[in-house]
């Protein structure tokens, strides 16, 4: 019988988790699930609906009155072979990924009721096993039961950098400066955030690929998952 595990792959924001995990997931025929791009998608539908104050605080009891209208799925692009992100049916993979949406996504990550309905998604989404799911508590919080937990971190002028030039490459207006300040601003509070902070699971396995290629970070998955399909099971 073909032996099939949950890999949560947590960490800070633009440490190339989501591309790792996409990578991954397509070497195994797992499912892929980027738990960041739903709330990045939910701050989208906020966002579009005047649910932001003038401050840039969220306007949480707006919000929490509509999150039944917020519906986050997941497509495979036919041509690409990735998974796109879906808000109540349009493709938002590309606007989700503005640094408007960068710098509004952590307080509403941050409301409880938000992650209260996404970690139920998240939950449905990996029920079967054979997912690799990234974001900032999926192997403390959505599968505190995962075999294999890795939690990913690079510095902040690492992390900056790579972000601007993931924007420049699609054509994406893009300030370094201001990208490290965002870098360094939504760290502080995904990791000072009241419900489910941003920290490594106690038995996650750590990368710090700040000095990897993205060719050495996948052998270095790979022979953790390895290791873990002979061991864990």
């Amino acid at each position: 019988m073909d032996k099939r595990i949950t890999i949560a792959i947590d960490g800070q924001s633009s440490c190339g988790k989501s591309t790792m995990a996409k990578s991954l997931a397509r070497e195994l025929g797992y499912v892929y699930v980027d738990t960041g791009a739903m709330y990045r998608a939910v701050t989208l539908f906020a966002l579009r609906n005047g649910l932001f104050n003038a401050d840039g605080s969220v306007k949480a009891d707006g919000l929490e009155r509509q999150m039944g209208r917020v519906d986050v799925t997941f497509r495979l692009n036919p041509e690409t072979r990735q998974p796109e992100t879906f808000l109540n049916g349009e493709n938002v993979e590309r606007a989700i990924r503005s640094m408007e949406v960068s710098s509004h996504v952590s307080p509403v990550a941050a409301l409880p009721f938000v992650r209260t309905a996404m970690v139920a998604r998240q939950r449905l989404m990996g029920a079967q096993k054979g997912v690799v799911m990234d974001g900032r508590d999926i192997g403390t919080t959505v599968f505190p039961d995962a075999e294999l937990k890795v939690f990913v971190t690079a510095s902040a002028d690492v992390r900056a950098r790579r972000r601007y030039d993931e924007l420049k490459a699609k054509g994406m207006e893009a300030d370094y400066g201001e990208i490290l300040k965002n870098v360094k601003e939504r760290d502080y509070i995904d990791s000072h955030r009241e419900v489910s902070p941003l920290r490594p699971a106690e038995d996650a396995l750590l990368l710090d690929n700040s000095r990897m290629t993205p060719g050495e970070q996948q052998q270095w998955l790979r022979n953790r998952v390895q290791n873990c399909l002979k061991t864990c099971l």
